[in-house]
């Protein structure tokens, strides 16, 4: 992914409430099938990281683009953005190449 690229979907996210939560359990195999789907049907999503949570928002980041096959656009504080390009060309982000 370019820098393009990466800077045009930080703009997309910027607009978006996070849809999934991380909490005191961390990464669970139940949140990871979730996030895969959510990611299959929008490509683009914002997670955020609970207080409660004690793992760093960088490794969770990384822990859940590496199972979902997606990718880390961006980790602020203790909100994720992951894109993961999809399947239907109809819905498909178009990335600035």
């Amino acid at each position: 992914m370019t820098s393009k690229q990466r800077a045009y979907l930080k703009s997309l996210a910027m607009t978006m409430d996070p849809i999934f939560q991380v909490g005191k359990a961390s990464v669970t195999p139940e949140l990871i099938i979730a996030i895969g789907e959510a990611l299959a049907a929008r490509e683009l999503i914002k997670i955020s990281v609970l207080q409660n949570c004690a793992d760093d928002p960088k490794v969770i980041a990384e822990m859940l683009a590496e199972r979902t096959r997606s990718s880390v656009v961006q980790v602020i504080g203790k909100k994720i953005v992951l894109y993961k390009e999809g399947k239907d060309e109809k819905k498909r982000i178009e990335l600035p190449h």
